[in-house]
């Protein structure tokens, strides 16, 4: 049976993020520490790291990551009914106010999604938003069709570190 869960954590926003990197929801291995991405087998820090030669060996590090790069992190649902940590079992979503939280953050121009599920959200969702949009492959140990240093270089390339 499905849980109804509402997302358990804040955005990470800074006053000059400039790209907003959106996943769908977090997985429960993150519910459980408290942090996005949180999965030991997801590749997302891992990836960051390797893009932008900082390390993310804690919390700390990562948030420090995001601010030097402008980046921020949040997710595009709120609240959802869910049986495991798959995007495919993801049900009954209600999405975040992205409108509303760009009208607050001017400084954000791009939006880049990781993953099918949350551009799909987005497209449904905020046809009306003009805003820059980059799909990302997914950071999930799920997604095997692309290796790591495939995802890798679509992440340097979206998000300009060619």
């Amino acid at each position: 049976m499905s849980e109804v869960l509402a997302h358990p954590f804040k955005p990470i926003v800074f006053k000059d993020t400039q790209i907003l990197i959106l996943g769908s929801f977090p997985s429960i291995q993150s519910f459980e520490k408290n942090f996005y991405y949180a999965h030991p087998r997801n590749q997302f820090w891992k990836i960051l790291e390797n893009m932008t030669g900082y390390p993310v060996n804690n919390r700390d590090q990562k948030v420090w990551l995001l601010k030097e790069c402008k980046f921020g992190l949040w997710d595009m649902v709120k609240v959802c009914s869910r049986e495991n940590s798959l995007d495919s079992s993801l049900e009954n979503e209600e999405v975040n106010d992205l409108g509303t939280f760009l009208e607050d953050h001017p400084s954000i121009t791009k939006l880049a999604f990781t993953g099918k599920k949350a551009e799909a959200l987005f497209k449904t969702h905020f046809p009306h938003l003009s805003i820059e949009t980059v799909y990302l492959p997914s950071p999930s140990a799920a997604y095997a069709k692309m290796r790591f240093a495939q995802k890798a270089a679509e992440y340097k390339k979206q998000l300009g570190y060619v």
